[in-house]
């Protein structure tokens, strides 16, 4: 896959954070507050960028977080200061090639529920920098959220407004992968490699990495390894990733309620169909539920695209990230996702 990474997507504007024309806000129950920092991380080289999201107990001012040439941006009050009380923390993991600020329409609206919700660009595996070879050190990925959750629990800033017995983790594809060996899962390598052998071209991922050279034979051994957080007390799967890999004994380890989401029936991506389907992870866990929103497909979980995005992505022979199923209504879909996740995770 490629990931929208062309340059061309680039000197387009594919900015993270786009400082819009400054105004005063009134008063509006439907934008959220947002925030920066950086993650001091001892397992990277440099800061790991992050971004908050929380219920704004003040109105500043408005500006569009994760706009481009392809994506819709959300809304946010930009510094505005945090609701007070204590409220839900919801740690929030992207997808391969995906980054914190493109799925801010969900975070947006998880913080409209209640929630603070902490996300970290994961190196490696994002917008403009997603290396097949390096997406195999899954366990980078989950330092990087325990490494996000240390920093904002000692954050002075935060911390006062966030309640530690209501953390949760929320991933959507590679993310879901992630959330998923935070609650305990790990993977195997034998398994994953005999997963891309039998379904060669038939799996979206596999065709992926072996476009960047990844020898299935010899992954490695950050793969397997195991990095629950036990402060995280639900988990919340989006389609996730390697589900055909886990390792059946530590499925033992796994005791938050866990809440799968499937997109389509007949559209679906084999890895992230967790149903009899497909991987039957849903069945293999103790406490799991599985939620199917169709029609769908995998990338439909992605933000709602700008007017003529599709067609330029054609001209480009980019992915058709802004193309759904017959039928199928975005946002519709993602009023959809948020609603099932509140619920599952007892919001407002």
């Amino acid at each position: 896959m490629k990931h929208v990474t062309s340059a061309m997507l680039l000197a387009l504007g594919l900015s993270l954070f786009t400082a819009a024309a400054s105004m005063p806000a009134t008063a509006a129950q439907d934008i959220a507050g947002y925030d920066r920092f950086d993650v001091q991380a001892a397992h990277r080289s440099r800061p790991l960028a992050a971004s908050i999201w929380y219920p704004a107990g003040s109105h500043i001012y408005v500006a569009p977080v994760g706009k481009s040439a392809i994506w819709q941006s959300t809304d946010a009050y930009i510094g505005a200061a945090i609701e007070p009380g204590k409220h839900p923390l919801i740690l929030l993991s992207h997808g391969s090639g995906g980054n914190m600020d493109g799925i801010g329409w969900l975070s947006s609206q998880l913080a409209l529920h209640g929630a603070i919700v902490l996300a970290v660009n994961h190196p490696g595996t994002t917008t403009g920098d997603s290396s097949p070879r390096r997406t195999m050190y899954l366990g980078q990925r989950a330092l990087d959220v325990t490494a996000a959750l240390d920093q904002v629990l000692a954050n002075p800033e935060f911390a006062p407004y966030i309640d530690t017995n209501n953390i949760s983790a929320v991933g959507f594809s590679l993310g879901g992968t992630t959330v998923l060996n935070l609650a305990g899962m790990q993977f195997d390598r034998a398994a994953y490699r005999d997963y891309c052998v039998k379904y060669q071209d038939s799996a979206q991922d596999c065709i992926f990495y072996k476009k960047g050279g990844v020898d299935f034979a010899h992954l490695p051994g950050d793969f397997t390894n195991g990095y629950r957080d036990t402060r995280i007390s639900k988990t919340v799967a989006i389609e996730p990733g390697m589900s055909f890999a886990v390792k059946p004994d530590s499925l033992a380890d796994v005791s938050n309620p866990v809440l799968f989401i499937k997109l389509g029936q007949e559209h679906g991506w084999l890895a992230g169909d967790v149903s009899a389907s497909g991987s039957n992870l849903v069945a293999k866990v103790k406490d799991a539920s599985l939620a199917v929103f169709a029609p769908a497909y995998h990338l439909t979980f992605l933000a709602e695209c700008e007017p003529g995005a599709a067609k330029l992505l054609e001209e480009m022979d980019d992915d058709p990230i802004c193309s759904d199923p017959e039928g199928a209504d975005r946002s519709l879909v993602h009023r959809q996702i948020t609603n099932e996740i509140a619920t599952f995770l007892g919001l407002q």
